[in-house]
């Protein structure tokens, strides 16, 4: 390689590492983006754990009593979705909503991170908000009823709940007039096309939390799971409170708050304060060995490991990455990781060259001996963490999704950016003196 030839590669990894490092530290980002007027899109905040920032952890009860067994997970796979669906209306940045079960007892866990006001935080889930359908029967109100025409209504309650309804939408008929679109899933689909069809003619009732909220006639058999609310005098904001009604309210069992939390901003800064102090430090430290201890190969590889920490950092802030404790730990761990795949590399190298290969067959022949190693070891600890993610609590699942990524961002480092460095710096002359 012509000394005087600097890799483009390399000066475009270099660029990026700088860039990402100035994306990281939000501080003098967004002096960048105010200063060039860049669109405020580019000016991301990192997105912070309610372990770091504070907030509110609320612990709901899920009363399973009318669900049969083999539907329970099922309801309670759908619960959580509705819930998180509900909280991200209100605009909470990256709630935690999730799982667990004590006993015999389903819980739902909900952590608002930055919300500090626990009333706010019960309003925005609600209590028990339950939607049903139901069938209406028309009886006489009094004993003449049949000569005054007077009657009233019976409900009957069905089958049909929250749990099958998809999603509602505001929408308007050829008229301009208003209407609610009504989307049930498969299995809600069928039942909704048995209950229409042995009550066409008749009412059939809406209710919220046992509250009457619509009685729209069944005009006749529906099927395809898709079903339209009209008439009766209804309005754009009715018929738009309707559809917050149905999208805010289909859950599929009730849920009961049984405690809740509220954790200081205070205690979050200090946790956070202190792992950054930590993290910087142990960083530091592992620079400081590998530089006494490898010497040369040991500069390499710092700069490896800077260039690694931007990126990765700066793809947690892109994707974004929720950042927690747990987070920051997997991210550390990935750290060390990367520094195990370069001192792989490095070693095998340092011995290829002390056999007399030429600087390019050393650094070809350290990677190829290298590489089974560092395959094997990233590859078992991103199984892991994929298992983690998807099995375990949230605070389990931000350790494991910055492992996960951290690795493999590791793996991309000392594939390219270390073997880059080593090939630019290490020359066949300098082989006694960087060893």
């Amino acid at each position: 390689m012509n000394k005087n030839k600097f890799p483009t590669f390399l000066i475009i990894i270099v660029l990026v590492a700088i860039v990402a490092g100035l994306f990281d530290y939000q501080p003098v980002w967004s002096k960048i983006v105010s200063k060039i007027h860049l669109p405020q899109v580019f000016n991301r905040d990192w997105r912070l754990g309610l372990d770091l920032v504070g907030g509110t952890v609320l612990n709901y009860n899920i009363d399973l009593s009318q669900i049969t067994a083999s539907d329970k997970d099922s309801v309670v796979s759908g619960l959580r979705d509705v819930i998180e669906k509900r909280v991200n209306l209100f605009g909470v940045n990256e709630p935690q909503v999730y799982t667990s079960k004590i006993g015999d007892q389903q819980r739902l866990v909900v952590e608002l991170a930055g919300v500090k006001d626990v009333n706010q935080a019960i309003n925005m889930i609600g209590e028990t908000p339950l939607l049903d359908f139901r069938e209406v029967e028309e009886i006489p109100a009094v004993a003449n009823a049949s000569s005054t025409g007077e009657t009233t209504y019976k409900f009957t309650p069905t089958i049909l709940t929250g749990r099958y309804v998809t999603s509602a939408q505001l929408n308007f008929d050829s008229y301009g007039k208003p209407v609610v679109d009504i989307t049930f899933n498969a299995e809600g689909a069928k039942i909704f096309e048995q209950l229409t069809g042995q009550n066409v003619g008749k009412l059939l009732a809406i209710f919220l939390d046992n509250q009457l909220i619509e009685a729209p006639k069944v005009d006749e058999k529906i099927s395809g799971g898709k079903a339209q609310i009209s008439g009766g005098g209804m309005t754009p904001d009715s018929a738009r409170q309707l559809v917050e009604r149905f999208n805010a309210g289909a859950l599929p069992a009730p849920i009961n708050l049984v405690s809740q939390q509220t954790i200081g901003a205070s205690l979050g800064q200090d946790s956070l304060q202190k792992t950054i102090f930590s993290g910087l430090f142990g960083f530091l430290l592992v620079i400081i060995f590998m530089v006494a201890y490898y010497r040369g190969f040991g500069l390499i590889a710092s700069l490896a490991l800077l260039i690694y920490s931007a990126l990765s950092l700066g793809l947690f802030k892109v994707i974004p990455v929720t950042m927690t404790l747990a987070g920051i730990a997997g991210f550390i761990l990935s750290i060390g990781m990367a520094v195990d795949a370069n001192i792989l590399i490095f070693s095998r190298t340092k011995e290829e060259l002390k056999k007399g290969l030429s600087r390019r067959a050393a650094i070809e022949e350290g990677f190829r001996r290298a590489w089974p190693s560092i395959r094997d070891s990233n590859v078992n600890t991103m199984i892991i963490s994929v298992i983690l993610f998807y099995f375990a609590t949230s605070f389990v699942k931000g350790f494991a999704l910055t492992l996960l990524i951290g690795v493999l961002m590791s793996m991309f480092s000392a594939i390219t950016v270390s073997k880059a460095l080593l090939e630019l710096f290490v020359k066949d002359k300098d082989v006694k003196k960087i060893n």
